[in-house]
């Protein structure tokens, strides 16, 4: 009767045994688990990839990596490279990649894109890159990020075909896609031998209208340099406008730029103020304003100040070259440029002008100008530096400008000769007749 309990109890024995092992190589498993997982390389290639696949793009971390579970997951990143697959040109590079997103967004696989901060350390974006793979993702997946802690980029980079902004660092506190943002830019257009560098305040009502093509109202305030060679333009700005981004195309329509700017050149310095009124387009590297309204002032005393009072309405383009078209009025002679002999000088009327000029940016080419005083009126042609050396010397200098072109007016009294139907040729010896 002794032997059946005996029997009866080998069967548990074996299951425990079975469990015991089943556990021990369970607790491996799980400690091998653990290994792996705790390795930031692996980790990092396991987040990586679920982003990649989202977005459709081979993410790579070749540098040390770094995460954070608890919480929000926290990942860092080093030496980060994306790019389209199959793709020679990658989107983007960066030295370091911070990224603080919730579970919930990880897991959606795109279709939820709230992230709480992103950081990128010297980030490059190569511009036709970026767009061949905007156009391969589906319209719906064109949305704005969710950053609910903001954005800080350092020392960024964006290159096109024929252009590159450079030095860039921007600070967005949030970001949401129907909400306004606001954001802190700094960085340089580089356009060789055209350099801008900019630090403006902006403002943008609709971020998600950015890239679905819609418009946005936009408005920035800060300072911005042009500078090409030997001369240089430093101006305190503000523009505004309803914004839209095409693929290679910005466009404020119409922009409204208020500046208050110096065109400085050895020793030659104008302040100045200009207002602007006119669609403003930036394409081909080049930023035109047409039609456009122009309004410029002097800064300088009234005395001394060789930059005229002029409204005028044309056409403005600014790139490799500078083309203009402007008609408007000079309200007055001013008084730092050399008088005019009677009764010209004595007039009080306006200046009624046609000025044309398509050259280098720093206006050392020959520009043509018709200029009208009531029956008076001169039809030449400029050089600006030129022009700009004769107004300074001319007390001791030639009395004549370095100009080309004609001169008709009914009478003109000279030394108290008063002459009638005269008709003046003036001829420098360099400008070329257009």
């Amino acid at each position: 009767m002794s032997a059946a309990p005996e029997q009866n109890s080998r069967p548990s024995h074996k299951r425990a045994v079975v469990f015991v092992v089943l556990l021990l190589v369970l607790l491996a498993l799980l400690a091998l688990a653990l290994r792996w997982v705790a390795q930031p390389e692996r980790m990092a290639g396991l987040l990586l990839d679920r982003i990649g696949a989202a977005l459709g793009l081979q993410i790579s971390a070749s540098g040390a990596s770094e995460y954070r579970l608890r919480g929000t997951p926290t990942l860092v990143l080093r030496d980060v490279v994306a790019r389209e697959p199959g793709a020679a040109t990658p989107v983007l590079r960066a030295r370091r990649v911070y990224l603080s997103l919730p579970w919930s967004t990880i897991r959606a696989r795109g279709r939820d894109l709230t992230v709480e901060r992103i950081e990128l350390d010297a980030p490059q974006i190569d511009l036709p890159a970026l767009q061949h793979w905007q156009a391969t993702r589906p319209p719906a997946e064109k949305r704005f990020p969710t950053l609910t802690a903001g954005l800080r980029i350092s020392d960024g980079a964006i290159a096109n075909d024929n252009w590159r902004v450079d030095r860039i660092h921007a600070d967005l506190p949030s970001l949401y896609p129907d909400r306004p943002m606001q954001a802190r830019l700094r960085g340089r257009y580089l356009d060789p031998p055209l350099a801008i560098p900019v630090d403006l305040a902006v403002a943008i009502t609709r971020p998600q209208a950015l890239i679905q093509s819609g418009v946005t109202g936009f408005a920035a305030h800060g300072r911005v340099t042009l500078e090409r060679g030997d001369w240089r333009m430093p101006a305190t700005l503000a523009l505004s406008g309803p914004l839209r981004l095409g693929d290679d195309q910005l466009q404020v329509t119409p922009a409204r730029l208020g500046m208050a700017a110096a065109y400085e050149s050895g020793t030659t310095r104008l302040p100045f103020a200009l207002g602007l009124h006119s669609p403003l387009v930036f394409d081909e590297a080049t930023w035109t304003l047409a039609p456009a309204g122009v309004a410029l002032r002097g800064r300088g005393a009234t005395d001394t100040d060789p930059v005229p009072t002029l409204d005028a309405h044309g056409t403005l383009a600014l790139g490799r070259r500078v083309s203009g078209q402007l008609d408007g009025v000079i309200a007055q002679w001013p008084q730092a440029w050399p008088a005019l002999p009677p009764p010209i000088g004595q007039s009080r009327s306006p200046l009624p002008f046609a000025l044309r000029y398509d050259g280098k940016p720093d206006f050392s080419d020959t520009a043509a100008l018709r200029l009208r005083r009531d029956a008076t009126v001169f039809d030449g042609r400029f050089r600006l530096p030129e022009v700009l050396a004769w107004t300074k010397a001319a007390a001791s200098g030639s009395p004549l400008p370095p100009i080309d072109g004609t001169l008709s007016t009914p009478t003109l009294v000279i030394s108290g000769a008063t002459l009638e139907g005269v008709e003046i040729e003036f001829d420098d010896g360099q400008s070329p007749l257009l």
